[in-house]
């Protein structure tokens, strides 16, 4: 009960936040007629596979209209976070088309999260830990950051500004994101999980997680930890739905564009991420021409966009 009430006040918190200037509701529906190119490297992926995009897409989809279980755990923890249950299908319809293949039963992601629970391995880059990187002057002023979206963040930025493509203090840095760079022990481009969560990002979004939904804190020193937590299917939700949150509030309250009423636009925040930059970016951007213009979709948000009666209708 006492955790029902705490999902109930901050949904209640995040849905009344508001910025101090009136909000632009983005319509429903694509803003390009056709979809976007996709990346090279997810055509190769499927075609490297010997599938296609319709049937990755057939086979999600066929996964969430048959597994009732999942469905009624999409349906309550997207009510946790006070997020229409679509914006959570969005997501993990287009992770499953575009990047990785469905499991033809959600008990496959125990199994796999199981045989990580005995590895050892570590956030690092040329044999310095995240956690010893992070107390290099560079990011003090970040230590005054309490939330963990914040706190984390503010790494991010600092990374982007000082550390990226760059050399300090005798060692060179790839041009590359923090995440890229730091959280993927075992090979590049590696998410995991039900909803495909980046490690990083489940450290960002780790509070909110923990108060909403009452999952241990996460920790940068505890990397298998962090795996675990993300590739269980419970879990794995939980920061679906909070990665969602993060991005509507992150629009409203800094773009002042409510994009909740458009699931191909969460979708594509999703599969980009850094929806605070590209708030800020698009905020920016209408300032400086005296006009309101709308985020767009990418191809991963159009098909999402281009499918949602389809997709509606599994609720």
């Amino acid at each position: 009960m006492r955790r029902l009430l705490t999902s109930l006040l901050i949904a209640a918190a995040v849905l009344t936040a508001a910025p101090a200037f009136a909000v632009e509701v983005v319509p429903p529906g694509n803003r390009h007629v056709e979809q976007p190119d996709i990346p090279g490297a997810s055509v190769r992926r499927t075609k490297g596979t010997k599938t296609s995009f319709d049937r990755k897409y057939d086979k999600v989809h066929e996964l969430l209209a048959t597994d009732h279980e999942l469905m009624g755990k999409i349906k309550k923890v997207s009510a946790a976070y006070g997020i229409d249950p679509i914006h959570v299908v969005g997501a993990i319809v287009g992770e499953h088309t575009y990047n990785v293949d469905a499991y033809d039963r959600l008990q496959s992601y125990y199994v796999k999260a199981a045989s990580y629970a005995g590895e050892s391995f570590r956030f690092a880059y040329g044999g310095e830990d995240v956690d010893d990187f992070i107390k290099r002057p560079q990011f003090a002023e970040c230590s005054g950051k309490g939330d963990s979206y914040a706190l984390w963040s503010c790494r991010e930025d600092v990374w982007e500004s000082d550390f990226r493509g760059k050399t300090v203090d005798g060692k060179s840095f790839p041009d590359n994101r923090f995440s890229a760079v730091f959280f993927q022990p075992f090979y590049a481009g590696q998410t995991f999980g039900l909803g495909q969560i980046n490690p990083l990002t489940a450290l960002m979004l780790s509070d909110l997680v923990t108060k909403v939904s009452g999952y241990d804190k996460l920790n940068e020193k505890d990397a298998g930890g962090v795996y675990r937590a993300i590739m269980q299917p419970d879990i794995s939700l939980a920061f679906v739905a909070a990665s969602i949150r993060k991005s509507i509030d992150d629009y409203r309250q800094i773009a002042g564009m409510d994009i909740s009423k458009n699931p191909g636009l969460t979708a594509t925040l999703y599969n980009v991420g850094n929806s605070r930059q590209r708030a800020s970016a698009l905020a920016a951007k209408n300032r400086a021409s005296g006009q309101a213009v709308l985020p767009e979709e990418n191809y991963y948000g159009w098909l999402v966009n281009d499918k949602l009666d389809e997709l509606e209708r599994l609720l």
